[in-house]
């Protein structure tokens, strides 16, 4: 397993090599006008990463009045990462090369069958049938991001004690050394999935430069993360589900036995509609047990999902109370971090367009100086596969050049 490092300034044929990455074909003189380097220098580090076969030179651009110049663009084949999610209801993995292109995307949904050991020796299946469908070799495999829910220990890549998994066994969890062990693969790296979800929708979006970033996932649980200044912002502890428990109305429901009363997560989440529409059924409200021929106990979010998709007035009526309350959260989020940039992603957000856009439009009536202040929203572009696309991104901007 690797351990997470410390931010050092990375040095100029990283920094060089990045860069390329992050803009494409480019020349010598398109590199000179952004690093402060010699030529001669530059031209030493462009020469080391062609030999090291991390460049390609792909022919020689427009002249603009002498010879043509060489353009440069990373090697696509160098080598290959994977990017896991693990979540609560649905888990992915993708496989990605230098160019983070996704050659190859697998989902799944988490039962009460996918234990940890079931996840790991699923996952390694995976793994090799990728590599088998590319023909790739098990030695350019650099290695395994992970973007996980939490709380975690991302230093030792221990998934702590999780809420709501369907199956039994996710407490203290050490995942990295799990999927290192299994998949004889060297570097592994764990990080809570909502930033790296923020990181691979940040990586989707650089061309438009963004640098204060809010994200929030609706879904079994509420889980954010937070950009600034392009990096993502960690606290004291890795608990990436905090949001939940901003407390919204102070003489408000309890969700679960623990947390507060009052907090987000009692309205704005899978948990919270199974209970109130189950409670409901229970008081004769609703017609979800006559549609469905199931008992109150037995109600859950795909058959809410299933009366919403039919315009069942019950259905829309609980589903708009929680983006109201949804919307009323991200005010509150907004009004602290001002952001630029607000993406919203879980099973909620996508549940119906009016629940996407209800909760904007709450949010932006409770905005602090709007609307002189109107900070964008977006459901994103990677939208499901953004946690596992940033959980590769990281490995990859982790490694040695």
């Amino acid at each position: 397993m690797t351990k997470q490092r410390s931010h050092t300034f990375p040095s100029p044929k990283k920094m060089i090599y990045q860069y390329i990455a992050e803009h494409g074909t480019l020349s010598k003189a398109d590199l000179l006008s952004t690093f402060t380097l010699t030529s001669s220098t530059l031209s030493r580090v462009l020469d080391e990463l062609v030999l090291e076969k991390l460049l390609l030179t792909i022919g020689l651009g427009p002249s603009s009045g002498g010879r043509r110049p060489i353009l440069y663009e990373i090697n696509p084949n160098y080598g290959y990462f994977f990017g896991l999610e693990i979540s609560r209801r649905y888990s992915s993995l993708g496989f990605f090369d230098m160019q983070m292109n996704a050659k190859s995307f697998t989902r799944w949904r988490m039962d009460e069958t996918m234990t940890p050991a079931q996840l790991v020796e699923f996952v390694a299946a995976n793994v090799r049938a990728f590599l088998n469908d590319h023909q790739i070799d098990q030695e350019q495999i650099i290695g395994v991001g992970i973007g996980a829910v939490g709380p975690l220990d991302r230093v030792n890549g221990v998934i702590l004690r999780p809420l709501n998994f369907p199956a039994s066994g996710w407490n203290d969890v050490p995942i990295c050394a799990l999927l290192a062990k299994r998949l004889s693969i060297p570097t592994t790296m764990l990080e809570n999935g909502a930033n790296t979800a923020l990181v691979g929708e940040h990586w989707s979006m650089r061309k438009d430069n963004l640098q204060h970033l809010l994200y929030v996932h609706a879904g079994v649980g509420l889980r954010s993360a937070m950009m600034s200044n392009g990096q993502i912002v960690h606290g004291t502890i890795d608990m990436e589900g905090s949001v939940g428990q901003m407390i919204i109305q102070t003489d408000g429901p309890r969700l679960q036995d623990q947390g507060n009363f009052g907090a987000l997560e009692a309205f704005v989440s899978v948990q919270a509609l199974e209970k109130k529409a189950i409670s409901h059924a229970k008081l004769g409200r609703g017609d979800l047990i006559t549609n469905y021929h199931v008992s109150p106990e037995q109600i859950n979010y795909d058959h809410l999902l299933q009366a919403l998709a039919q315009d069942n007035e019950y259905a829309r009526e609980i589903f708009l109370q929680s983006s109201v309350y949804f919307g009323i959260g991200l005010a509150n989020l907004i009004n602290v971090f001002h952001p630029e940039k607000v993406i919203l992603g879980g099973a909620l957000v996508n549940s119906h367009e009016q629940y996407y856009q209800t909760a904007i439009e709450i949010a932006q009536k409770n905005t602090y100086y709007y609307p002189e202040y109107q900070p964008l929203f977006s459901k994103g572009l990677l939208k499901e596969d953004a946690v596992a696309t940033g959980a590769a991104l990281m490995v990859w901007r982790a490694m040695d050049i």
